[in-house]
């Protein structure tokens, strides 16, 4: 960063120079001619015809660049150093110059209308898009903005998602009646077949259970055989029992059309409905969620789980060929050929821009405008003069010269009318 100021400060100080050589030449040049003049008008001095013009037109030409010097030196500074009235008009009317200045800029540039014109025409949305969508400019884009990204995720410390967890989420999960949120998960999930996965799942793995500890399980069906039985019948009955379970799990894991499978079916569904219309199942619902989010267990969970994705988040964000990177490039691109194409999507993005920019220049423009005065009303007055002769000094030369000029020839004319007369 300091390297960078450092150069900004080197070209500023390189075009100064080349500005300064540029009005130190134009105020030789100036100058110049207007010795030619009083070297013409000398020798041409008390001389008849042609001469007479010559000289006429060389004492005009003295007169409109004496004049001419005398309003562009006046500008900036007193000529002669004699402070006569109405000069160093810079240096005393400095604070009046910047207020003028924001003021023009505030009425002519910054006018809602103007804004909005020049953002539709420039068409931001579209020229974005198509910058976008091109795979090697979102793939800069990740590249640029990753570091920013990951320095922003590594500031969040196990304290602060800690304070997150306990201070914003779990308060706003209590606050807020979560049974029809999830009634309504629930019933879509029903009707879309997403939950039979997990069903599946369960399936498969109680029936591997049941398949691996069968001394378990008749141990539990033998603890509730009478005592009253006979061992043999009890063992008998135990492991026809253990048969049936078995055989049950199987059939429920091989057949999805099993009538197990669709009792849950109707169960789950009718719970999605029960969450969203009936007050009992409601309240059982919110009093579940309340002694859950009474668990002690319940933040540290949230904790680890904030942690985990923290530290997921910063190894994915350090591989630029991993799997975040590369979807985050996809999407980017995918949006600019979007932009591009979506006609309807940018009038609509364009004109949101508009509005913003309008509304956010329209509350915060005068503050803008105000550096304008306030920067000019902070430089010194002699400061500021030099900066600005430094800008326009050169160009205020060409007054100079031109005055010679028009000064001559309006002397020749004056001398042949007054020859003619």
């Amino acid at each position: 960063m300091e390297g960078t100021v450092d150069q900004q400060r080197a070209v500023i100080r390189q075009d100064d120079a080349s500005r300064r050589a540029g009005l130190r030449q134009m105020r030789t040049v100036a100058t110049g001619l207007l010795v030619v003049m009083a070297v013409i008008y000398v020798l041409t001095h008390g001389r008849d015809g042609i001469w007479g013009y010559v000289n006429a037109g060389a004492e005009a030409g003295m007169i409109g660049a004496i004049a001419d010097w005398f309003a562009v030196v006046a500008l900036f500074r007193h000529p002669l150093g004699l402070p006569i009235p109405h000069t160093a008009l810079v240096r005393r009317r400095k604070d009046d110059l910047g207020a003028s200045l924001e003021q023009f800029v505030t009425d002519n540039f910054l006018t809602p209308q103007v804004l909005r014109d020049r953002l539709l025409d420039a068409q931001v949305v579209h020229r974005v898009g198509e910058w976008l969508r091109e795979p090697e400019h979102a793939e800069r884009v990740v590249s640029e903005a990753a570091p920013f990204l990951r320095r922003a995720v590594e500031r969040l410390d196990e304290d602060e998602i800690r304070t997150f967890v306990d201070d914003v989420v779990l308060p706003r999960v209590r606050e807020e009646p979560l049974s029809p949120v999830a009634g309504h998960l629930l019933e879509r999930v029903v009707e879309d077949g997403s939950h039979r996965g997990l069903v599946d799942l369960f399936a498969r793995e109680l029936h591997a259970w049941l398949a691996l500890h069968q001394d378990q399980v008749e141990t539990i069906v033998r603890s509730r055989a009478p005592a009253w039985a006979p061992t043999w019948v009890n063992d008998q009955v135990t492991r026809r029992v253990y048969t049936e379970v078995l055989r049950w799990a199987r059939d429920v894991k091989d057949d999805p059309e099993h009538t197990v499978r669709h009792a849950l079916d109707a169960y789950l569904a009718e719970l999605g409905r029960d969450l969203q219309e009936d007050e009992r199942t409601r309240e059982r619902f919110e009093s579940l969620k309340e002694r859950v989010l009474d668990h002690p267990q319940v933040s540290a969970t949230g904790v680890a789980l904030g942690e985990t994705l923290r530290t997921s988040v910063l190894d994915a964000l350090d591989d630029p060929q991993g799997a975040l990177r590369t979807r985050m490039s996809t999407g980017l691109a995918a949006l600019g050929r979007q932009l591009v194409d979506d006609e309807r999507l940018q009038a609509r993005l364009d004109a949101w821009v508009a509005d913003t920019v309008v509304s956010l220049v329209q509350r915060y423009g005068p503050e803008l405008t105000s550096v304008i005065s306030g920067t000019i009303a902070r430089w010194d007055a002699r400061e500021a003069s030099d900066k600005i002769e430094l800008h326009v000094g050169r160009d205020l030369q060409f007054i100079r010269l031109n005055g010679t000029v028009v000064g001559a020839l309006v002397g020749l004319v004056i001398h042949a009318v007054s020859q003619l007369l």
